[in-house]
């Protein structure tokens, strides 16, 4: 009785200390979203771990975080940066906790996106590690956006072909 009942705390401690986890990872993102919505450059980039990579929408956006922080100079200076919020978010985390991924649904100025990324334990912070951001396009409606999309990615095909 008496293991049972300590493998029980040792779960609940377990699961306490995820949720605790979750809890600032959610944070972190949330947080990350917020500083951009916000206009907060500095408090946006040092969400991001220095050897970070974000890749955005369109397919020649990838970066690492010295060339994102490059693209973004300008928006954050004119004040027209973008405004992510999560409708719902998956965490996971690796063996030893310090590695946690995740997907996200995000309100956006473009409709409903799809975020994922991988975030790393750095002492006792979370720091963005890789972000992908993806417009979700409904099934339905694939061909129609293959057809806008075809005259400017077929030439960014050719061109990564002869790579």
């Amino acid at each position: 009785m008496k293991k049972l009942i300590l493998l029980l705390l040792f779960a609940a401690t377990f699961a306490n200390a995820q949720t605790s986890e979750k809890d600032k990872i959610n944070q972190t993102i949330d947080s990350w979203h917020k500083a951009a919505a916000d206009v907060k450059f500095d408090a946006y980039f040092n969400l991001i771990a220095e050897d970070g990579i974000f890749i955005g929408t369109d397919a020649t956006e990838n970066w690492n975080k010295k060339e994102f922080k490059v693209w973004a100079k300008p928006f954050f200076d004119k004040g027209t940066t973008w405004n992510f919020t999560a409708l719902e978010r998956h965490i996971f985390f690796d063996k030893t906790g310090k590695i946690a991924w995740f997907d996200e649904l995000l309100n956006t100025q473009m409709k409903i996106c799809r975020g994922s990324g991988v975030l790393v334990k750095v002492g006792k912070e979370w720091k963005i590690q890789h972000y992908v951001l993806s417009m979700t396009v409904p099934n339905e409606e694939v061909d129609a956006a293959t057809k806008i999309k075809a005259p400017i990615e077929d030439v960014l095909i050719a061109k990564l072909q002869k790579k």
